[in-house]
């Protein structure tokens, strides 16, 4: 199993440019099932979840080609309907939580789905109700195999509705789009979600074809067409990533220019490290963070505790709390973390808290940082990455401490980080990867 040797203490200097986006991408490459023609897409980030999705749909029937070294072709001319019945099937969909979204594409096209119960992170409960509900309310009928673990979707008949969606839930708001845009007659969707991946996912859907209203807001209007056409499509950069970065510079004090941000979609999260007192200049579409010996954390008018918590679009993305509240280990001040969307995606803190970090967790869903203001370093020691987006926030504390660390089970990170090793050694990193 690969691992990590990290050396830390090193400060970091160059510039790096960020991945296509993930959550993009799984949405896109679905999104491809939906026509018999051809689609292209570019700035496919190669990372293990979009290799695996790629390698799900060629199992299906899907063309895919590629065309360049972050380039694709993907025709859905003829997909394979008594394959995704197969053991093969459910073992390669159970693996990869991004498999869910080919239920949507697959109900608006042939009227009949199967899906094993998806894998992921283990960051809690994740259900699948919003999805569910939605292609129900289109006129979906599903049976659920409680020995397998396996959902049988059948839609002969899907005609548009109204629907008030339980929560802004993101997948479950794209694989409605997706069912939706060949539904007869119109469809409305309430309490949308309506992050930039989903404004990407239905952009490229009305290129196809689609009639879609409302993008960008949590109320959209779909009218059903007959059939969908190839388009071709760019992934924006991957948010997650640009905001690990800004919080890796100011843990490792290092001058970074991330380059080709496409800043008018990275919402809040710019102005939410401006609170954590890190300081960074917008250079056209890139992002300058200067060499900072420190920063202070921010607190409300009255004095109070700075909160920083999740929430639904424009709100924080919960995929950054990870790396929020291990910058804040070092910042000047104080912060409550508040994860309110997964009750496990707190428990990677004692890695912290055993590196040093003075960190209180107060319950599943919070957990309050007392900085450093590094005047006292981490220390390395040997950890587990548990999740994509804790393992990428142990990696930056891994770079900032004294001493080496050890971060197993890379391959979570791997999941959602490009040759993140390679990339961050290419501007002075020392992180070594073995499989000893």
């Amino acid at each position: 199993m690969p691992k990590f040797i990290v050396q830390g203490g090193n400060r970091l200097k160059g510039e790096i440019v960020p991945q296509g986006a993930k959550n993009e991408a799984l949405q896109i490459i679905c999104a491809s099932l939906l026509t018999p023609e051809k689609v292209t897409i570019h700035n496919v980030p190669e990372i293990v979840d979009v290799i695996h999705l790629l390698e799900l749909l060629q199992a299906m029937g899907v063309e895919v080609e590629r065309i360049g070294e972050e380039s694709y072709t993907l025709c859905a001319r003829d997909i394979d309907l008594e394959y995704i019945r197969s053991d093969d099937y459910r073992m390669r969909g159970s693996r990869l939580r991004g498999s869910v979204m080919v239920i949507g594409p697959l109900l608006a096209r042939f009227g009949i789905a199967y899906l094993p119960k998806p894998g992921g992170d283990k960051i809690g409960r994740r259900r699948l109700d919003t999805h569910l509900l939605g292609f129900q309310k289109l006129g979906a009928r599903f049976d659920y195999d409680l020995d397998n673990k396996f959902f049988a979707i059948r839609a002969d008949d899907m005609r548009g509705t109204y629907m008030l969606l339980d929560e802004a839930s993101v997948t479950g708001t794209a694989n409605i789009i997706m069912a939706a845009v060949m539904a007869k007659g119109e469809t409305t969707i309430y309490n949308a979600a309506c992050e930039p991946y989903v404004q990407q996912l239905c952009r490229m859907l009305v290129r196809m074809g689609a009639r879609i209203d409302g993008i960008g807001s949590n109320l959209l209007k779909i009218e059903g067409v007959e059939e969908l056409h190839g388009t071709t499509h760019t992934m924006l950069p991957d948010m997650i990533e640009i905001g690990s970065f800004i919080g890796m510079a100011a843990m490792t004090r290092s001058e970074l220019t991330i380059k080709n941000v496409s800043f008018e979609n990275l919402g809040i999260i710019p102005a939410q490290f401006a609170r954590m007192g890190i300081y960074f200049e917008q250079r056209g579409d890139d992002i300058y963070i200067p060499q900072q010996e420190h920063y202070e954390i921010e607190t409300f008018l009255d004095g109070s505790i700075m909160t920083i918590a999740d929430a639904p679009w424009p709100g924080l993305t919960p995929d950054l709390l990870s790396v929020f509240l291990v910058v804040a280990t070092q910042a000047k001040g104080s912060v409550l973390i508040h994860q309110k969307m997964f009750e496990s995606r707190l428990f990677f803190v004692d890695k912290l808290i055993d590196m040093g970090a003075q960190i209180i967790l107060c319950d599943p869903h919070r957990a309050t940082v007392i900085g450093h203001n590094h005047e006292r370093s981490l220390r390395g020691t040997v950890m587990t990455s548990p999740d994509i987006r804790a393992g990428v926030a142990l990696l930056i504390a891994a770079l900032s401490a004294e001493g080496r660390s050890v971060i197993h089970n890379v391959e979570q990170i791997d999941r959602g980080y490009q040759n993140i090793d390679a990339r961050l050694n290419a501007i002075g990193a020392n992180i070594v990867r073995t499989d000893e």
